[in-house]
């Protein structure tokens, strides 16, 4: 499956913007989705995750309360609304999927890099104070 994100850009802090990420190819119904950033020199970390279902989300520490992730009805596409937008949002953005199966649960989120399978190219986002 091939992932590609989209919706990143430079706004001003306090700013709201919406990143969507569709799955093509080989896809297989709906998807675990999960959403990781990278900031300059250091590593990847995780912001949010969604279960096949829908029902089950997680959140990264410093995005709670402020980002918001979804997936469509079909479950092929992912979003992360950002809220309140700080100077610390600053990174590339990438979405993840897990292909359904291997015990993976309907109601599980993913929250580690290795629970994913696929990767998107990732999208930049930068916050300016």
């Amino acid at each position: 499956v091939q992932l590609q994100a989209s919706g990143g850009g430079l706004v001003q802090a306090g700013a709201s913007l919406r990143l969507s990420c569709v799955a093509s190819g080989r896809t297989f119904g709906s998807y675990t989705w999960a959403w990781f950033r990278q900031a300059p020199g250091k590593e990847r970390d995780f912001v949010a995750g969604i279960s096949r279902s829908g029902r089950a989300v997680l959140y990264g520490d410093s995005v709670k309360g402020r980002f918001g992730i979804s997936s469509d009805n079909a479950g092929i596409t992912t979003y992360l609304q950002m809220d309140n937008l700080k100077p610390e949002d600053t990174a590339v953005y990438y979405c993840a999927v897990r292909e359904p199966g291997n015990g993976w649960g309907y109601d599980s989120a993913p929250s580690r890099e290795y629970q994913l399978d696929s990767w998107g190219q990732g999208t930049q986002v930068t916050v300016s104070s």
